[in-house]
């Protein structure tokens, strides 16, 4: 494809998108689909930081399309109170933006519901979200998914004797294990529709390696790799321009269901949106398979 900009972006008026996470990637997305006319919810934990998105949204765009609403992904309660909300006061969703997540704590925390927070919030909580909101996909016009994984993904393992981290903690290597699960979701729920006829499509996409918050928050601005993203700014492209895969899955007529997007430059960690190589391990039917009845278990819910 041609170096593909929100400027190739299509009319989105008269289309409803979800996009979890108020900063960084997620504001991004959510501030280039109200520019192009959609109807944009942002849903986030805490409410002054959407608030604070929506006035950046509205300063750009001052008939903004857009609303925030409450969701805490590190907890089944919120993500079924806020799937049920929606359900009782819309008839139907068109995009589903699975963004928002957490990156390598120094020392293992957990939600609300007892997971590991990076497997619990990046992954299972966007999986629970994505069930409770699938009634209203399948009834929205040409309805996509699409849930952000990472470069990270290429050294993920699904470890089902350690999803949690429970026995070996290693931030990194549960933070590749979740965006690992993010990207095998994706596919398994694109075959899953097929088989059931949902009508569903489902993506994935990564951002490269962008210039956002995620690392600083989750690992600390002393930290190491808080450092890194502070001194070697220079390394990182600049959000906007790591949401454009995201914002293509999202949007474009060409996007194809069932594919994983990313830039396409410096082994895919900057540059412009093009079809991303998926490591071999995201490939295992059987493995996602095994996962997502296992999430099925864990987040209590159920899809189809």
């Amino acid at each position: 494809m041609a170096k593909w900009t929100t400027a190739d972006m299509p009319s989105l008026h008269g289309r409803s998108v979800i996009v979890t996470g108020t900063g960084g990637l997620g504001f991004e997305d959510a501030l280039a689909l109200a520019c192009a006319g959609a109807e944009v919810i942002v849903a986030g934990r805490n409410p002054a930081k959407g608030a604070e998105a929506l006035a950046r949204i509205r300063e750009a765009v001052p008939q903004a399309n857009a609303g925030f609403e409450e969701l805490d992904l590190a907890s089944l309660a919120s993500i079924a109170a806020f799937s049920e909300r929606l359900r009782g006061t819309r008839a139907s969703l068109d995009v589903l933006i699975n963004n928002a997540g957490v990156m390598v704590p120094p020392v293992r925390r957990v939600t609300s519901d007892g997971f590991e927070l990076q497997f619990g919030t990046n992954y299972l909580g966007h999986f629970a979200l994505t069930a409770g909101l699938m009634p209203l996909l399948r009834k929205g016009r040409d309805p996509r998914v699409v849930t952000i994984s990472s470069v990270a993904a290429r050294n993920g393992k699904i470890d089902f004797d350690n999803l949690q981290g429970e026995r070996d903690y290693k931030p990194m290597a549960i933070y590749s294990q979740s965006k690992l699960a993010d990207l095998m979701f994706a596919l398994e729920l694109q075959r899953r529709s097929d088989r059931g006829r949902w009508g569903v499509a489902s993506l994935a996409a990564h951002p490269g390696v962008s210039r956002t918050d995620l690392l600083p928050n989750g690992a600390g601005r002393s930290s190491i790799v808080g450092l890194t993203r502070r001194l070697f700014w220079f390394m990182f492209q600049p959000a906007a321009q790591g949401a454009l895969p995201t914002l293509f899955a999202a949007t474009s007529p060409d996007a194809r269901p069932g594919t994983y997007y990313g830039p396409d430059k410096m082994n895919e960690m900057r540059g412009h949106p093009a079809e991303a190589k998926l490591p071999p391990q995201a490939k295992d039917a059987e493995v996602a398979f095994r996962l997502w009845e296992v999430s099925e278990r864990l987040c209590r819910v159920q899809f189809g």
